[in-house]
């Protein structure tokens, strides 16, 4: 796996001379001639480490680095560059959370050391295990899980519906816990009617009420020592919500109809499709709760907006259903296309049984577009009928050719390049062109 190095240099000397000499080492470099450029660039893709000068031309490299922390996207190691008269100011750097400094004149063999040191010590962005997806966006989520499980902080999960937040929730889950010794307990809080989520969030003992005929554990002593995710938390009662921030607040549940109170240790994920801020401004969702589970905020973008997973999700679905029903589908260059430029709005729900859908109703085990989108399916003639230059039409093509690749070999750029047959150098400067997300 080739690890990013992302450089923030305003001297055209020692950045040139630095990213050549990285490049050579076989590492990807990105180069920042300013604080501006950096801050855009590190918040679109993850590094392996950041190697930054103290002294920028627009913000201090201390200005930046706080943004970064402050961004929640402080997973990758600072090293910084400064003169002799600034090494307090590193220092100072230090105990906010840099990795590390070199002063100048540097030796860049021993900066080199310092960096390839702590890339071995990363476990590869892409690959092989790749859980969420090959997109920029749900490599960045993926690349914060073990940080984040290494915590006990409550995070909250946004996005569309079926754009993913659960299985999110369940990475999170089982990043904390990889030989699965704990319960993770999922409840879509707007399913339950209203007169049972009391006794479904925190049980009810024997008697309590009408049916009542034994005492029931609720969801929040069910997931005691592992995850409890609350999918839909802003559908949440009004009247309910100060009892779950009570029980998120000291850990403690009681059943209805009981008086004892149960001590939970849980990890407590919270998902929603709402704006949460906006319902609270509008009364709707209580602040103190609001702020209790926005502890970490992860955001899963919507499917159109990540296309490099579309045949990436493809393919394991199909993977899936193939181990279920014994048969296995595959699809023809048009039905790929034809995915990848669907603006899916139910998202990767909608995916999914668009697939099993075509898989169970096909007579044949290779699926076309109308096997895809039935009735709905462009026409040939419309789908190609030329309505772009041609230059742009190509581009299209080549853009969702290497999506395919990418898609088949999980995201590892090595790997897309070899079956592309050009070099990786020649792989990255094409999804620049293209302007791909990261690759």
């Amino acid at each position: 796996m080739q690890h990013r190095i992302g450089l923030i240099e305003d001297d055209p000397i020692i950045g040139e001379a630095l990213s050549e000499r990285l490049e050579f080492e076989g590492f990807a470099c990105d180069w920042f001639r300013d604080g501006k450029s950096a801050r855009r660039g590190l918040g679109q893709r993850r590094y392996s480490v950041v190697v930054s000068d103290i002294n920028l031309p627009d913000i201090s490299g201390e200005q930046l680095f706080c943004d970064f922390l402050n961004g929640g996207q402080g997973q990758a190691p600072f090293i910084f560059i400064t003169g002799y008269g600034a090494i307090d100011q590193a220092v100072r750097l230090l105990k906010l959370g840099a990795h590390d400094y070199v002063t100048k004149p540097f030796n860049v063999a021993e900066l080199i050391g310092k960096i390839r040191g702590l890339c071995e010590r990363q476990q590869p962005v892409v690959g092989a295990g790749a859980l969420l997806g090959i997109s920029t966006g749900m490599r960045h989520i993926e690349g914060l899980l073990p940080r984040l499980a290494a915590s006990r902080s409550a995070v909250l999960i946004s996005g569309e519906s079926g754009a993913g937040k659960e299985q999110v929730a369940r990475a999170l889950h089982r990043a904390g816990d990889p030989d699965g010794k704990t319960p993770f307990v999922a409840v879509n809080c707007g399913a339950i009617p209203e007169n049972l989520i009391e006794s479904e969030l925190f049980g009810h003992e024997k008697g309590a009420f009408t049916g009542a005929n034994r005492e029931r554990r609720g969801v929040f002593e069910q997931a005691d020592g592992g995850t409890l995710f609350l999918d839909e938390i802003g559908e949440m009662p009004p009247s309910m919500q100060v009892k779950l921030l009570r029980a998120i607040q000291d850990r403690t549940v009681v059943r209805v109809g009981g008086a004892s109170p149960h001590k939970v240790d849980i990890r407590l994920v919270c998902a929603t499709h709402h704006d949460l801020k906006t319902l609270v401004e509008q009364g709707g969702f209580r602040e103190d709760l609001y702020y209790r589970i926005h502890v970490i905020h992860l955001h899963v973008p919507p499917l159109r907006e990540r296309q490099e997973d579309i045949l990436w999700l493809t393919a394991r679905f199909l993977d899936a259903m193939a181990n279920r029903n014994g048969g296995r589908c595959t699809l023809t260059p048009e039905a790929e296309r034809a995915l990848t430029r669907y603006p899916w709005p139910g998202n990767v729900r909608e995916l999914q049984h668009c697939l099993e859908r075509a898989c169970v109703l096909s007579l044949s085990p290779v699926l076309n577009v109308e096997s895809l989108f039935g009735a709905d399916a462009p026409s040939p003639a419309e789908s190609d009928a030329p309505r772009q230059a041609l230059s742009e039409h190509l581009q299209d093509c080549e853009r969702t050719y290497i999506r395919r690749a990418l898609a088949e070999c999980e995201g590892r750029i090595a790997d897309t390049a070899a079956l592309l047959g050009i070099s990786r150098k020649n792989l990255w400067e094409k999804m620049r062109k293209l302007g791909m997300a990261d690759g």
